[in-house]
């Protein structure tokens, strides 16, 4: 056996080879046949750090549920609708602004906001600003910039300005009548038998009431058969114990008058009519001569006088003067000045004797939020009564105030003509 003299050396330390390139593909031969292409780096993927920096410990990823799908639904589904929230109308923002910088007394501050909307609105939907600036001008008793304004307004709109109006001599609003009488109704239309819903309306107002009060003042015409059906409710209505008060008596005794003639035997209840009208009004000596007269054409007896029966000197009338007049001159409940704090404590009363709510605003100069509100809560109680409610005649800054509150969806609002 042969052994070496020499000593062995020392075992080398394993080094690591770099691993084999892959083969250079041919021209037009895709690599990794048998695979799919790999991806390319994540770009975010961080560099690596230089040689000798400061190296940061690697941070631990946060756990992520992988059970549970909220994790990547905003990833995973498919988009729906985008709702965007679209931007104020910037006139009507104005608009808004203005109104309640006005309603809060701040006029100077309102002026300046407005002049500069103006200029900057010279166009149609614009023009609420322009007539708001002309109340006000109007309200503050400014006339020479409402004149400089009124030009521009005409060069811009290419029609005729508001005309001014002094809010010292404005025009005066309709009387507000709070006290009309309880139980008092018209009697609309004319006295003739087929006016149906005038005498539906009679029979109900005698079922609420046991002292009713019918103005007669707008009748300007009567049949027989309607002075008979009205006979037939006086007469029920005593059977019922119920009074019932007749305004307008005079005018209805000269249309009776008118439709009868001694000697002919026409108009029966128009005859019996005129004899329990004169009955009321105490008439007795034109009683007795009617009496006498209705006994020979009829052959039949006539009423007897009862002292008793006679009635109360007539009243003036209330609804019916103002039936008369075209709707713009109907009783209306007219609010006066600056309402603050204002509570409107006998709306709800008159409202209740109207069968369309006229609310005349030409005297109200400004109206806060809080009374501006208050009145759309009462309002809208009355609106659900099935009345229709009129604004009327409201300057531009109040209007667009009770706009802001919510008054269209119970009022309708009606402007007074420039």
């Amino acid at each position: 056996m042969v052994f070496s003299f020499f000593k062995k050396p020392p075992p080398e330390k394993m080094v690591a080879k770099p691993a084999a390139a892959p083969p250079r593909p041919k021209s037009g031969e895709a690599p990794f046949p048998d695979s799919r292409p790999l991806p390319e780096a994540d770009a975010r993927t961080p560099a690596a750090p230089a040689p000798g920096g400061n190296q940061e410990a690697p941070r631990e990823l946060e756990s992520l549920d992988f059970t549970s799908s909220s994790q990547f639904s905003d990833l995973s589904e498919t988009p729906g609708d985008i709702h965007v929230e679209t931007d104020i109308d910037p006139i009507q923002a104005d608009v808004e602004q203005a109104a309640i910088l006005y309603a809060n007394a701040q006029d100077d501050v309102a002026r300046a906001m407005l002049e500069n909307a103006v200029h900057a609105n010279p166009f149609g939907p614009g023009e609420r600003l322009w007539l708001m600036l002309f109340d006000l001008y109007r309200l503050t008793n400014q006339r020479t910039p409402f004149d400089a304004l009124s030009l521009e307004y005409a060069r811009a709109f290419e029609r005729s300005p508001p005309a001014w109006r002094n809010s010292h001599t404005a025009k005066p609003a309709a009387k507000a009548v709070v006290a009309v009488p309880a139980g008092t109704m018209l009697f609309k239309g004319e006295l003739t038998g087929d006016n149906d819903s005038a005498f539906a309306a009679l029979d109900q107002s005698i079922d609420k009431n046991p002292k009713l009060r019918v103005e007669l003042t707008k009748v300007t015409a009567v049949d027989d058969l309607g002075a008979e059906r009205l006979l037939g409710v006086l007469c029920a209505a005593r059977k019922k114990k119920v009074d019932i008060e007749l305004v307008g008596r005079d005018a209805l005794a000269a249309l009776l008058e008118a439709r009868i003639e001694t000697g002919r035997r026409e108009e029966s209840g128009c005859w019996l009519l005129l004899i329990e009208l004169y009955q009321l009004m105490g008439k007795q000596e034109a009683f007795e001569d009617m009496a006498i007269n209705y006994a020979v054409t009829f052959e039949m007896s006539p009423p007897s006088w009862e002292p008793k029966r006679v009635a109360a000197a007539e009243p003036k009338p209330v609804l019916a003067l103002a039936a008369r007049a075209p709707e713009e001159e109907a009783l209306a409940y007219a609010p006066k000045g600056d309402l603050k704090a204002e509570r409107f404590a006998n709306l709800q009363g008159f409202a209740e004797k109207q069968e369309v709510l006229i609310l005349d605003f030409s005297a109200v100069t400004r109206i806060d939020f809080v009374s501006a509100g208050t009145l759309v809560n009462l309002l809208t109680t009355v609106k659900r009564q099935g009345k229709r409610i009129v604004v009327r005649h409201p300057n531009r800054l109040v209007a667009e105030l009770l706009g802001v509150v919510g008054l269209a969806a119970v009022a309708d609002i009606e402007f007074a003509k420039s």
